[in-house]
This record gives structure tokens, sequence and C-alpha cells, in this order.
């Protein structure tokens, strides 16, 4: 009797650890964020926040060149709703949510809304490659070398190597809403951009 009420005893603590264990691992996202995981990617849920006007912080200046050699920025985003991506070609959230990225740059760019991707390890004739794979037609910045500018610019939005991550600035340059890991879809994007671009709206008329 007594050795099978000790079994049982080890059995339930043992079950109480392994579902513990379950519980803490990938249920802190923002922990798994700061801790940049083994995978290489954040395995978030598409969930997002969204930043007040009055709550946003200072508008974020960065530059680089792009996977078209070219030198391209913040100068050249500002007064525009913009979209930033910060992806890699092995990244398998990044390769899944491509699709919706170039669905929405098709939607929206007649609108005036900019796409950048930030492209945070391979080299050039990856990106491209990638760019040809997906039909992306927008720029990303290759950030994997001279100390990642456009990461550390973001730093108080998108901790290094976080990715995939996908931010909405408003027209001041200011981050309005963050994507935490892969996008739910295009409408959830789709969603984020509307409502920045209506904010812009308002404070025109």
């Amino acid at each position: 009797m007594n050795r099978r009420t000790t079994a049982a005893l080890a059995v339930a603590l043992l079950t109480s650890l392994t579902l513990a264990g379950c519980s803490s691992e990938g249920s802190d996202l923002s922990q798994q964020w700061q801790e940049s995981s083994d995978k290489g990617y954040v395995s978030g849920d598409g969930s997002s926040e969204s930043f007040p006007k009055n709550e946003r912080t200072d508008p974020v200046e960065f530059s680089g060149e792009t996977d078209q050699n070219n030198i391209y920025g913040s100068a050249d985003t500002l007064g525009s709703v913009t979209v930033v991506n910060f992806w890699y070609a092995g990244c398998a959230p990044c390769r899944a949510e491509a699709p919706d990225l170039e669905a929405a740059y098709a939607e929206f760019s007649d609108k005036g809304v900019k796409f950048l991707g930030v492209n945070t390890r391979d080299q050039v004739a990856q990106a491209q490659q990638f760019a040809e794979q997906f039909k992306i037609e927008y720029p990303s910045i290759m950030d994997n070398a001279g100390g990642r500018a456009v990461q550390r610019a973001f730093a108080g939005q998108v901790p290094l190597n976080a990715v995939p991550t996908t931010l909405i600035l408003d027209a001041e340059g200011r981050v309005a809403h963050r994507v935490i890991g892969q996008l739910a879809g295009e409408s959830q994007l789709r969603t984020l951009i509307d409502e920045t671009l209506a904010e812009s709206s308002k404070s025109d008329s």
C-alpha cells in the first residue's frame, strides 16, 4: 500500500512539473523576444499592440543599403504610412507571411503607403532570390552587417534578431502598431494600415 501511494505521488508530482514546463515555455512571448531563442525566429501568433498617438515614441530615423543597391531610409518614408517588416529567407514564419505582405503592398501602394523589408541575416543574393520567389516588389534594407544600424534604430520597439516583426509607422515616422511573430493574415495587416491611414486623414482635415 505504501509503495503504491508513493508511486502515485511521484507520478502526480512528475505530471505537475511537466505541465508547468509546457505552460511556461512559449507562454511569455515578450521574454522569448528578449532571449532571441535558438530557432532564430519568434513563434508569434499574430498578436498585435497598438500605441495611441499621445503615447508614441519619437520618429525613428534610419537608413541603409537595399537589396537593389540603393540607399533607403526614413527620409524616403516620412509623410507616408509605412509598413516595416523584419525578416530573413530561412525564417519559416517569414516565408509563410510573405504573400500577405505582397498582397497588402499591391493594395495600398497606390494609396501612398510605403513598404520596406529589413533583412537581418542574408547576403544580397539570398534576399533577391526570396523576392523573386515570392514576387516581392518593395525593397529590403540589408541590415546584417555594419552594426545592424536599422535594428538598433528601432531598438526600443524591436529587440535585435526578433523576426518576424512587422511595424506600422504613422506619417510622422512613429510606431503606431506592432505585430509580434507571423502575421495572422492579410486582413490583419489591412486593418492596421487602414486605421493608420484614417488617423492621417483626420489630422489633415
